[in-house]
């Protein structure tokens, strides 16, 4: 696969491919939106297209909300491609359906005993499990790089996928299931410009995980942080692209 394109499944106006989109211009690949929570149909990926699938506020949970079709339609499209061992990324929601189409499960995070249900929103580091000088995926990052996190659930991985990434609060962040699908719990593609929407339009959320200051030390997080941030997750994004068009379904992982 010479050359690509990016078909994206979009659920959300605020949350778009970000640096997925800048990437592929980079390269001079086309980009192609599709918005099913707007009753846009969904289509299989071409031979030459990479399927990424992003992230939103419903959840696997909702599979069979009549309000909701499209989500058990995505994940028909999934199992579709997985079978095919077609190229496909999944990022938070994304990586939650494609863990669930792989034969995996989605609930809801928690932390401590009892169990009490949790939120992960901000800036936290992803420590990744394997040396990244020998793992093609993280190339160029360090043992742990900070990443930003919005999301209340968490996935468990099907057989036969392997772990590549996680946080104190979650384990299951970064995962890949054969040579040609990944899924990032976490956001890499989220861009420092794109976050204040996030936080304009989702501060109930961010209140909720962070209490009534959450807003604000995000926004201080962001200062600190978020140039770096930005440039490791365009470099983790650069890489999947780079390994989705280097192999094969028969490829091995090099």
């Amino acid at each position: 696969m010479a050359m690509a394109r990016l078909l994206v499944i979009q659920h959300l106006e605020r949350e778009g491919p970000g640096q997925f989109a800048a990437a592929a211009a980079a390269r001079g690949w086309q980009l192609e939106v599709l918005r099913p929570d707007l009753a846009q149909p969904l289509r299989d990926p071409l031979d030459d297209e990479i399927l990424l699938v992003l992230g939103g506020p419903m959840g696997v949970a909702q599979l069979g909300d009549p309000a909701l079709a499209w989500l058990a339609e995505e994940v028909a499209l999934l199992k579709r491609v997985l079978a095919r061992q077609q190229p496909v990324i999944g990022i938070c929601l994304g990586a939650q359906l494609l863990a669930h189409a792989a034969g995996g499960t989605v609930e809801p995070l928690t932390c401590g005993v009892p169990a009490l249900q949790v939120r992960e929103v901000g800036w936290g580091a992803v420590s990744f499990l394997g040396d990244p000088s020998q793992e093609p995926l993280l190339r160029g990052l360090e043992a742990s790089e900070l990443m930003l996190h919005w999301h209340g659930d968490r996935v468990r991985l099907p057989a036969g996928a392997e772990l590549l990434g996680s946080t104190l609060l979650c384990p299951e962040q970064i995962f890949r299931l054969g040579a040609r699908a990944y899924g990032l719990q976490c956001h890499g593609e989220v861009l420092e410009r794109d976050l204040q929407r996030w936080l304009e339009e989702d501060a109930a959320y961010v209140a909720a995980a962070l209490g009534p200051g959450g807003v604000e030390r995000i926004h201080a997080d962001t200062r600190r942080w978020g140039a770096r941030a930005e440039r490791q997750g365009r470099r983790l994004i650069d890489n999947l692209l780079d390994l989705l068009v280097q192999t094969t379904p028969a490829s091995p992982l090099s």
